[in-house]
């Protein structure tokens, strides 16, 4: 059942995921999107990283001390993304996602909800990572552009009597909410509209659907709690000038 499930690598593979970046650049290229170079670089970064990972993960599935240094190392790339992304790779942006994943990934493990095995705890953690990661980039970049083109509406409210962070946040406090519609109607479609990542792969490693369904929902209910923590946190962090201002 599972090799026929399965993507398996051959030309004809390899073939199609070059016709799928050369569809994705072209229509780019078409719409005068100038985002052509970018979408072949993340292309090719993904296949050389992947085939990577793949390689690494064989080795740090057979040890506690390695899985941690990768978890670690996840939440370091995770961190600098959303800085680059911010336009300030610091310490201080990784405090979102931190903060976000730590308690969720904890409660999970602890109450032995999912295996506590590297094989287990790997996948869990950069799903949660990865969350964190898109929802504090959406926030912040979300807010920091609030405060530039309302910067009007900003001084309006410290005239009246607001603090420098209370009128940021006034201004601000939506894009918190903004952040997390990925992650709203990725859970609200679920089993309708998509079968995400997680009750695939749960299915394809032999698990039955019902089994498999209760991961998938493990994963968006925590990822809703990560990705709110990590919007509000992000925002707080921009009203108090620590990112971006």
């Amino acid at each position: 059942m599972s090799s026929q499930a399965t993507v398996t690598l051959s030309v004809t593979y390899a073939v199609v995921l070059a016709v799928l970046v050369c569809v994705a650049v072209t229509v780019a290229v078409v719409a005068r999107l100038d985002i052509g170079r970018p979408l072949v670089v993340a292309s090719v970064r993904a296949v050389v990283q992947l085939a990577a990972i793949s390689l690494l993960v064989i080795a740090v599935l057979r040890s506690w001390g390695l899985t941690a240094v990768f978890v670690a190392s996840m939440l370091t790339i995770a961190a600098f993304t959303s800085g680059g992304r911010l336009g300030r790779r610091s310490p201080v942006v990784a405090l979102p996602i931190l903060a976000g994943v730590a308690p969720v990934l904890a409660l999970v493990l602890l109450s032995r909800t999912v295996p506590t095995t590297p094989i287990a705890v790997v996948p869990i953690a950069g799903i949660l990572i990865g969350g964190a990661m898109t929802a504090t980039s959406l926030a912040g970049r979300r807010a920091l552009e609030t405060l530039r083109t309302r910067r009007g509406e900003f001084e309006a409210a410290l005239a009246l009597g607001f603090s420098d962070r209370d009128a940021a946040l006034e201004l601000c406090r939506p894009s918190a909410s903004e952040a997390l519609v990925p992650a709203l109607d990725q859970t609200r479609t679920v089993g309708l509209v998509t079968l995400p990542g997680a009750f695939v792969g749960v299915l394809l490693g032999g698990a039955s659907p019902v089994e498999a369904g209760a991961a998938q929902l493990l994963v968006l209910v925590g990822l809703l709690a990560v990705e709110t923590i990590a919007a509000v946190l992000t925002v707080e962090l921009v009203a108090r000038g620590a990112i971006g201002r």
